[in-house]
C-alpha cells in the first residue's frame, strides 16, 4: 500500500512517501524543499533533500533533543 503525503510552509515544503508493502530501497523516503521567494525582487533557486525514513527519524530524535522545551522558552 502506498502513502504520500505533503505539508507546506512560506519557505519549505515537506513530503513523505511511504510504502509499506515494497522492499527495496528508496520506497520509503522523506523530501525536503526550498520553495522561491515569491514576494521578493529576485528569484531564489531551489534546492532538495532526500533522505530515507530511518534517516529522517534519526533527524527528528535529533531536533526533538536539541529543541526541547525548555530551550524554545529561552528563545
Amino acid at each position: 500500500m502506498s502513502n504520500y503525503s505533503t505539508k507546506t510552509t512560506s519557505r519549505f515544503q515537506f513530503g513523505i512517501s511511504r510504502n509499506t508493502t515494497a522492499k527495496k530501497a528508496g520506497s520509503n523516503v522523506v523530501t525536503i524543499s526550498t520553495l522561491p521567494a515569491s514576494n521578493s525582487q529576485y528569484s531564489v533557486g531551489t534546492t532538495q533533500l532526500q533522505m530515507t525514513v530511518k534517516e529522517a527519524q534519526a533527524l527528528q530524535a535529533f531536533l526533538n533533543t536539541s529543541l526541547s522545551s525548555d530551550d524554545a522558552n529561552n528563545s
